[in-house]
């Protein structure tokens, strides 16, 4: 049987993972194999919106290895779900492509989101203030 002790804790990498996430998120809308025209007519509030998610959960992230406190993870869930309903909401569920990058990088959001937040959950607040030392 594997060890998966690993995930018990709640590591810097994870951090910076959820920073390279937000970065592909905010750069998705200019993600290749996608439609160009629709993105560039029509289409401002999308991009805004997913850049603001993606600067979010970047934020999110550099605040969690600086000073882990669990209302960022599940800032970070509730982020990751937006983004998973924005192409529905926004009107923009029809661009193939970007539905489909949309979906996923929210669904990693909110993965990430829960895996952090099932490791801080016993933590004491001076063992959260040990994180990234």
């Amino acid at each position: 049987m594997s060890d998966f002790g690993f995930l018990n804790t709640h590591r810097t990498w994870e951090d910076w993972c959820g920073m390279l996430l937000g970065a592909l998120i905010a750069a998705s809308p200019w993600f290749p194999i996608q439609d160009r025209a629709g993105i560039t007519t029509g289409h401002e509030t999308m991009v805004l919106n997913t850049v603001a998610i993606g600067l979010v959960v970047f934020g999110l992230s550099q605040l969690e290895y600086v000073a882990l406190q669990r209302w960022q993870e599940v800032a970070t869930i509730l982020v990751g779900l937006w983004l998973i309903v924005s192409p529905y909401v926004l009107g923009y569920s029809g661009e193939g492509f970007l539905r489909v990058y949309h979906t996923g990088l929210g669904a990693a959001a909110v993965l990430l989101g829960v895996l952090q937040l099932w490791q801080d959950w016993d933590m004491s607040d001076q063992d959260m203030l040990k994180h990234g030392q």
